[in-house]
């Protein structure tokens, strides 16, 4: 699966028509900045175990409110870390994740 192009598209949620979700699926979205800054703040300070965990919250996270890709990203950058892949992969897995959360809308 070629998830570089998903990282600069427009990431709609799957939950974009149900009304009943909309409002959580906002709340979502607006909190996914900070996460993204978590995760860049983990990876620079080489800090596996938080960066794990991260993409651990986010990738069940994102699957919840409608975001499959940030899932998908999320659980590669989580095995990642427990493989303790190289410096490099991290980092453009991490780069990744940080544009596709700032790509991420409710509808």
């Amino acid at each position: 699966m070629n998830t570089q192009n998903k990282a600069t598209e427009v990431l709609i949620s799957s939950f974009a028509d149900d009304e009943d979700m909309l409002e959580l699926v906002e709340m979502f979205v607006e909190e996914l900045p900070s996460r993204a800054k978590s995760i860049e703040t983990a990876l620079s300070r080489h800090d596996l175990a938080t960066l794990k965990s991260l993409a651990h919250q986010l990738k069940g996270a994102a699957g919840g409110y409608g975001f499959p890709a940030i899932t998908d990203v999320a659980q590669e950058l989580e095995e990642s870390c427990k493989m303790q892949a190289d410096l490099e992969k991290l980092t453009a897995q991490t780069q990744q994740i940080i544009a596709m959360c700032h790509s991420a809308r409710a509808r």
